[in-house]
């Protein structure tokens, strides 16, 4: 065999999930340089009909990427499949008075789920996308971009899809990832990030919701027990919320505290300081962790915890029940406005350790 085909045959194939965005234009172009077969795919998710999406544009701007990168670029519609595994378990978890993450719910189902799958019946060595996370051999750890930082929504990821899997932009700023998309003459490089929620599109989340979930009108409590108004939905509403809840008068601020479903109750704080928007304990459960071997995995160890994308990390202990599928978390010092369905992720010297949905 001669040397040139030797070199050939070692080149490894990924196929990299492209939204549009400067993150996966950059992680494209990345791996070109570094020397990769590489291929761009365009996921197109489920779309409220009822409210304007940029995906037509989004698509377009990441085939514009991959001609000028000169790779092979092709759409997959899973927009039933979000539908079904994505959407639907968000109007649930509303239905039940829950906050749910569907971004998370997206990489475990989507891109880590039926585009990894879809991607090695491919041939592919590995799959890569523009999420802000450091890989090292089989484990994750916080960004270099620690404002970036995206380990939060990839705690279901396991140890052999990890393996699998390239994040070319973890090592950047994202400053520098803009610096490196003029340098290769992308489109994107000064597009804007995009904001909200991809399948809502222009419209609310209180509007999508809206169209799916029929909700009962109720009071607005105090935590003193003082009535101060009356809400359309305890679905419309979020733990910590302070705007848009519809009391109005006296100065007061308040955020919501509590949804009490049983009665149709949505419990206000009277200030930032309220005790009622504290917690030092929490349960969990439905947990993934990246590897049950490391010596810390024991009935309870020490650790950090993120009770929601870009809250500060905080100290806590955690008990672990019997399987270490669920278990408890206490808090020092306590921490504030934590909803039930959001995902609690642990860290341990800036590694990911894995995480659960708060109950």
């Amino acid at each position: 065999m001669s040397p040139k085909k030797a070199r050939l045959e070692q080149i490894q194939r990924v196929y990299v999930a492209m939204s549009g965005g400067v993150d996966s234009s950059v992680a494209v172009a990345l791996l070109k340089k570094q020397g990769f077969d590489v291929y761009g795919v365009f996921m197109q998710g489920w779309m409220n009909p009822r409210f304007e999406c940029a995906w037509k544009e989004d698509r377009q701007d990441a085939a514009r990427v991959a001609s000028i990168l000169d790779i092979p670029f092709r759409t997959l519609d899973f927009s039933r499949e979000y539908y079904e595994r994505v959407i639907s378990y968000l109007i649930n978890e509303y239905k039940s008075g829950r906050t749910p993450n569907p971004d998370v719910m997206c990489n475990k189902e989507i891109k880590f789920g039926l585009f990894y799958k879809w991607a090695m019946t491919q041939g592919a060595d590995y799959i890569a996308t523009g999420h802000y996370a450091k890989k090292e051999g089989d484990g994750l750890f916080i960004a270099k971009d620690k404002n970036k930082d995206q380990t939060y929504f990839l705690w279901t990821l396991t140890p052999e899809i990890i393996s699998h899997t390239l994040f070319p932009i973890g090592e950047y700023t994202k400053p520098k990832i803009r610096e490196c998309a003029r340098a290769f003459r992308l489109p994107t490089a000064e597009k804007k990030d995009s904001q909200g929620v991809c399948f809502v599109g222009e419209g609310s989340m209180e509007d999508f919701l809206k169209d799916h979930i029929a909700t009962t009108k109720g009071d607005i409590m105090t935590s003193s027990g003082k009535k101060v108004g009356e809400h359309d939905g305890l679905a419309y509403y979020t733990i910590g919320q302070r705007h848009g809840i519809g009391v109005a008068g006296g100065g007061a601020v308040y955020y919501v505290a509590k949804k009490d479903s049983k009665t149709s109750t949505l419990i206000v704080a009277e200030g930032e300081n309220d005790p009622i928007l504290y917690k030092k304990e929490i349960s969990f459960h439905s947990a993934n962790w990246l590897s049950v071997k490391h010596p810390m995995f024991d009935k309870l160890f020490e650790c950090e915890a993120r009770i929601r994308y870009r809250a500060p990390l905080a100290q806590c202990t955690v008990f672990l029940d019997v399987g270490r599928l669920s278990g408890r978390v206490v808090f020092d010092p306590p921490q504030r406005a934590i909803a039930p369905g959001q995902s609690i992720v642990f860290y341990k010297n800036d590694q990911m350790l894995g995480g659960g949905v708060i109950d």
